[in-house]
């Protein structure tokens, strides 16, 4: 059994599929498939059960598969700590970030880590936080800018800016003659939301409780971006709530859209950093931290580290 063996079993556990797995290796399906076969022989165990159309994990597979991917993090640790002996701002950092930042940091922070840190570049993954996170557990990212909540085993956290919310309407909504908007009154409008499962749409939800899908008056519609729903309110299709850095004014401006805070006490976000505990470079997520910080982003404000 080798590390090799390990990694074409955890890539066909991910894949289900034969072909793609060894795409994903870099090797040939046969080359793969003889290796699998190799390696339920030196087990005397079935990993996966195959058919014409599928390929299913057995449940010890799926337990065997589960150690392997622990295995194989550890062995990478040992690459990780060669590194940071050496520089830890030496060799790339696999930086995920959720949907609703990435658009809005990045810009900022990308040009500013490269300043720091010139022999380290950001190999970058956009996704929702469960699939952020679970990337960070298998050792697919090093660290992920997320919104807390956030508690996952062998995970640590650390907070960098707290975020406020506005409210976006479309220029001539009366809405535009207030300096500032109570969060109740989102239920007397069309609301339009992010769809299911992206955590900035249920921190939403937590701020006027009657813009829950049928607890209130008023419908609600969906975007799959922040962007996206931007260009709809400028429409005329409703309202919104937005991050500051997302409502933030964009170069040469919108002159369909009209921004205001909430009223006191203004709803926020708490934006982190979450790296396993075992990871080696911490000069390089001290880097990824203080790039953020210096980051001209609209609204927020910085946490101080404990």
């Amino acid at each position: 059994m080798t590390l090799t063996d390990l990694r074409y079993l955890v890539a066909l556990a991910r894949e289900r599929h034969f072909g793609h797995a060894a795409e994903r290796c870099n090797v040939s399906q046969p080359t793969l498939s003889v290796a699998i076969k190799k390696l339920e022989d030196e087990l005397a165990v079935t990993l996966f059960e195959r058919s014409a159309a599928d390929v299913k994990i057995t449940d010890i597979g799926a337990r065997i598969v589960a150690q392997a991917e622990k295995v194989l993090l550890e062995a990478g640790q040992i690459k990780e700590l060669a590194t940071a002996g050496r520089d830890p701002l030496s060799g790339p950092l696999k930086l995920g970030v959720i949907y609703t930042i990435g658009p809005y940091l990045l810009p900022h922070l990308i040009p500013r880590v490269h300043q720091a840190a010139p022999s380290m570049p950001l190999l970058i993954q956009e996704n929702y936080t469960a699939r952020l996170a679970e990337s960070l557990k298998r050792g697919d990212l090093d660290v992920i800018v997320i919104a807390l909540p956030f508690e996952e085993p062998g995970i640590v956290t650390q907070a960098v800016y707290d975020e406020p919310f506005r409210v976006l309407m479309p220029t001539g909504h009366p809405w535009e003659n207030d300096s500032s908007i109570p969060a109740k009154r989102l239920a007397e409008e069309q609301l339009l939301l992010l769809g299911a499962g992206n955590c900035f749409r249920d921190q939403v939800l937590e701020v006027c409780p009657l813009c829950r899908p049928g607890e209130g008056l008023q419908r609600t519609l969906e975007g799959s971006s922040l962007e996206t729903i931007r260009h709809m309110v400028a429409t005329g299709a409703g309202v919104t709530v937005l991050p500051s850095t997302a409502a933030a004014p964009i170069p040469g401006g919108n002159p369909l859209l009209t921004v205001r805070p909430f009223e006191a006490p203004e709803p926020f976000r708490r934006i982190a950093l979450a790296w396993r505990v075992t990871y080696p470079r911490s000069g390089a997520i001290d880097v990824i931290r203080q790039a953020i910080l210096a980051s001209p982003l609209d609204g927020v404000r910085p946490i101080n580290p404990r």
